[in-house]
């Protein structure tokens, strides 16, 4: 998947370009832009540095999960029909990474930057987390281990990276009622940027709402979202929306007076106290 990541954004530069700018047209024809040049900047800046990172870190991403693959369960053969089993898999493991993501407090600092948009859109949608690429290594590789084939495992991985850009927008109200209850869409994901009290924490899926409405982390949207943080940094400066709230977790280590304090802190959900 790191490997998918890093490939993506090469050949869809200029189809995501155009669904940009097209996205920018209709919200001009609509009366309801929700681009803002500041902003948007920002979110590029942060989409190059996740680039980048992937990039640096897409070799050894390969020569990992080759290396656990070595311990495999299974020879899972190559076919149509596993791959697109795998893409399954593979969203499954995005729900609990996603999830995992807002729930622990270091994989929150560094997902933070996600969220911290006050816009809702497909600029959004490429505010990538820069060190989102180091630690995505630690939930995909049991896929590997039960046997999927590295290279299918890339591929299939490109799939979710295309499927979780084209639900950041407000120009789609609602899909059919059918596909709203399997697929992730722009509603659902739209009350998983919410900052209002009821929306946070859910909706974690990636191409599917199936684990939400599994697990319990599953709301509908009823109601204006307010987007962004319950604390927004108010800055476009890259710098701070990446590093400003690993700053605040690490005066937070500092003062806790003990390493078995800090890990507890560091393992326990956003804002938790205990």
């Amino acid at each position: 998947m790191d490997v998918a990541l890093a490939n993506a954004p090469f050949f869809v530069v200029p189809l995501v370009a155009l669904i940009l700018l097209l996205e920018v047209i209709v919200g001009q024809l609509r009366g309801k832009q929700s681009y803002e040049l500041k902003d948007t900047a920002a979110s590029l800046s942060l989409l190059g540095t996740n680039i980048a990172m992937n990039l640096m870190l897409a070799g050894a991403g390969l020569v990992f999960y080759y290396w656990v693959y070595q311990f495999r369960f299974f020879d899972v053969p190559n076919s149509l029909a596993v791959w697109l089993l795998l893409v399954v898999v593979i969203d499954f493991f995005f729900y609990v990474f996603h999830r995992a993501s807002h729930r622990v407090r270091v994989l929150w600092a560094i997902h933070i930057n996600h969220h911290s948009s006050l816009h809702m859109n497909l600029g959004t949608g490429m505010r990538q987390a820069l060190f989102g690429p180091v630690v995505r290594w630690i939930f995909f590789w049991p896929i590997l281990v039960v046997g999927f084939d590295p290279l299918m495992f890339a591929s299939a991985g490109v799939v979710g990276t295309v499927g979780g850009f084209w639900v950041h927008t407000e120009h789609i109200r609602k899909m059919p009622a059918w596909f709203e209850y399997v697929f992730n869409t722009p509603s659902h994901h739209r009350v998983h940027h919410g900052s209002n009290p009821q929306y946070i924490d859910k909706n974690y899926g990636n191409l599917l709402i199936i684990w939400d409405r599994m697990f319990g982390t599953f709301a509908p949207e009823k109601g204006v979202v307010v987007y962004g943080l319950t604390n927004n940094i108010n800055s476009y400066n890259p710098l701070k929306i990446i590093f400003h709230d690993m700053l605040d977790m690490f005066s937070e280590i500092k003062r806790s007076g003990s390493v078995r304090n800090a890990v507890k802190l560091m393992m326990s959900p956003p804002g938790s106290k205990g």
